[in-house]
C-alpha cells in the first residue's frame, strides 16, 4: 500500500476547499481532486507495513463491528495503542495517530478509496485500467481526476474481494463480475479479467446520508416551485386520486433521486412497499416495507427476481407500489395492479423522452398492450443538460399526460425552455387534476386554488432552506395535519 502525493503544479487555480479536499484546476482536461494525504517518508510506509503484518495477526476483524465507521474507530485505537506500547517505534504521537489511521483503513475499510469514501460530495468513485488512475464525480464539479495513485492491481482486487466479503459474495475468474450493495446503503460493480479486459475495474455509487428533497430540487433548478407543487398534487391526488407516475431519463439523470423526492409526498397513513434491485429510496414513512432483488449464487440458484418480489407484492395489501427501475417482465405485472386498482403505482425506466418512454414499455422485453399502458397517468422526464455559464446540470425537461382508452396518447404539460432554463407551462388544461377533481368533489378553482399553496409552501421551503430529510417531512405533515 502506497500512499502517493501530487505535487502542486506551478500554474494552478484554486476551484474549490473543503475539509481535508482540494479542487484545483492544473492546466488539464479535467479538474484535479486533490485529497491531503499523510506526508510519509519510505521508512514510513516500512514501519506501517510491518505494524500491520502484526495487527492483522493479533486482532480479529470478525468480532468488529458490521458499521464502516465504528469498525475503522474501533481499529484505529487498538492499533495506536499498539504503536504506543511498542518501545522500538520512535516517533513523534502526530505520526502514530497517522500509522493508525492509514492501518485501520486498510484493515477496516477499503484502504486508498477510503479518504474518498468519507466525502458525502461525491457521486461515484471509478477505479479506471490498465494504469489504474481513480477518477470520482462530485454533485458539483462533475467528473474529477484523483490525486490517489493505485500502485498495482493486486491492490486493487484486493478491495474488490474486501467488498464482497462484505455483502457475502464471491468474485473470483470464474465469477468475474459483483454488482452489489455495501453495508453502508452505497452501491458497488466490479469486474476482474477476463470480463474486464485491461485488469480489474471498481465502480462505487455513493448515496447521501441525507437524501435530497424537493427543496433542494427548486434550489438547483431542476424543477420549479410551480412544477414541485403539480408533482406534489398529482402523487398524493387529494387522498382520492394519486397519480401512476414514470420517471423517464438516462443513466445518471437523476431519475432515483427525484422518485425518492415525490414519494415524500404520500402520506403517512399509507402502507408503501418498494422494490428495487439495490436498496437506494430513503423515505421519512413509518409504514414502510423494502424489497429488494437477489441474482443467483455459483450454483445458479436462489435467484429473486424483480417481478417474483411485485407479485408477492400485491399479496400485502400496498397501498403504494414503488419499482426502482422497470425493465423487463416486471413491467407487464406493475401494468396488471395499475390496472386493478393500485393507483398511485410509481417508479423509473431508461428513455430520453416521453415518446421513448411508450415506445420501451410497449415493445419488447417489456411488452405492455396498448389498452394497459393507458393505466399509466404522468411520465416525468429528467436530462443531463450542459447549461452555457452554468455547466453540466439536472432538469426535468417534460412532463407529459399519458391519455386515451384504447391506445394511449400523450398530452404535453410541462416543456424546459433552453433560453430561460427553466421549466415552463404548455397547456394548463390537465388530464391528472380534472380526474383529481371527479373523485374529491372538489371544483376546479378549488384545485388550482390548492395547487397555489402547495407552490407557495414548497418555494418559502427552498428559501428557508428546510432540505434536510426529517425537517421537510415535518414541514408537509404539519401542512397534512392542516387539513
Amino acid at each position: 500500500m502506497k500512499l502517493l502525493r501530487q505535487e502542486k503544479a506551478v500554474k494552478e487555480k484554486l476551484i474549490d476547499s473543503y475539509d481535508n479536499v482540494e479542487i484545483v484546476d492544473t492546466g488539464g482536461e479535467l479538474y484535479l481532486y486533490r485529497v491531503k494525504l499523510p506526508n510519509l517518508t519510505p521508512a514510513d510506509h516500512q514501519i506501517i507495513e510491518s505494524i500491520q503484518k502484526v495487527a492483522v495477526k493479533i486482532i480479529d476483524t470478525r468480532r468488529e463491528s458490521s458499521n464502516s465507521k465504528i469498525r475503522k474507530q474501533s481499529l484505529r485505537e487498538k492499533i495506536y495503542s499498539m504503536i504506543a506500547k511498542t518501545s522500538s517505534i520512535k516517533v513523534s504521537e502526530t505520526k502514530m495517530h497517522a500509522y493508525a489511521d492509514i492501518i485501520s483503513r486498510e484493515m477496516g475499510g477499503y484502504g486508498l478509496l477510503d479518504y474518498l469514501m468519507d466525502d458525502d460530495q461525491l457521486e461515484e468513485i471509478m477505479v479506471v485500467p490498465p494504469k489504474r488512475k481513480v477518477y470520482v464525480f462530485h454533485r458539483t464539479h462533475g467528473m474529477l481526476l484523483t490525486n490517489i495513485d493505485i500502485d498495482s492491481d493486486e491492490y486493487t482486487i484486493n478491495i474488490i474481494e474486501r467488498i464482497a466479503r462484505d455483502v457475502s459474495r464471491r468474485v473470483d475468474t470464474n465469477n468475474p463480475l459483483l454488482d452489489a450493495r455495501l453495508p453502508s446503503g452505497d452501491r458497488v460493480n466490479a469486474t476482474l479479467q477476463p470480463a474486464s479486459v485491461d485488469g480489474p475495474s471498481l465502480t462505487i455509487r455513493k448515496f447521501r446520508e441525507n437524501p435530497y428533497t424537493i427543496a433542494d430540487m427548486i434550489k438547483f433548478k431542476t424543477l420549479n416551485p410551480e412544477v414541485a407543487a403539480f408533482l406534489w398534487l398529482a402523487v398524493e391526488g387529494i387522498q382520492s386520486f394519486p397519480s401512476n407516475v414514470l420517471i423517464s431519463g438516462g443513466t445518471s439523470s437523476g431519475k432515483t433521486t427525484l422518485l425518492n423526492c415525490i414519494s415524500m409526498f404520500i402520506r403517512p397513513t399509507e402502507r408503501v412497499l418498494t422494490i428495487e434491485d439495490t436498496a437506494e429510496l430513503k423515505l421519512p414513512l413509518k409504514h414502510w416495507i423494502r424489497l429488494e432483488t437477489r441474482p443467483p449464487g455459483i450454483e445458479g440458484t436462489g435467484e429473486i427476481s424483480m417481478d417474483v418480489l411485485l407479485k408477492n407484492a400485491l399479496r400485502m395489501r400496498p397501498d403504494r407500489i414503488i419499482v426502482g427501475e422497470v425493465r423487463h417482465s416486471e413491467a407487464f405485472t406493475l401494468f396488471t395492479a395499475m390496472n386493478t386498482g393500485h393507483q398511485g403505482s410509481m417508479g423509473t425506466i431508461h428513455a430520453n423522452t416521453s415518446e421513448e418512454t411508450l415506445v420501451r414499455l410497449m415493445s419488447p422485453p417489456m411488452n405492455i398492450p396498448e389498452q394497459m399502458a393507458t393505466a399509466l397517468n404522468l411520465i416525468v422526464v429528467l436530462n443531463r443538460i450542459n447549461v452555457p455559464k452554468v455547466g453540466l446540470v439536472r432538469r426535468v425537461t417534460e412532463i407529459a399526460e399519458v391519455t386515451g382508452t384504447k391506445k394511449p396518447e400523450l398530452h404535453m404539460i410541462y416543456e424546459w425552455n433552453s433560453e430561460s432554463d427553466d421549466i415552463v407551462p404548455v397547456d394548463r388544461v390537465s388530464s391528472v387534476k380534472k380526474k383529481i377533481q371527479k373523485y374529491s368533489g372538489l371544483s376546479s378553482s378549488s384545485i388550482d386554488k390548492e395547487l397555489s399553496i402547495r407552490e407557495e409552501l414548497l418555494s418559502a421551503a427552498a428559501k428557508k432552506d428546510i432540505t434536510a430529510l426529517d425537517s421537510f417531512a415535518t414541514f408537509i405533515q404539519k401542512y397534512y395535519e392542516k387539513q
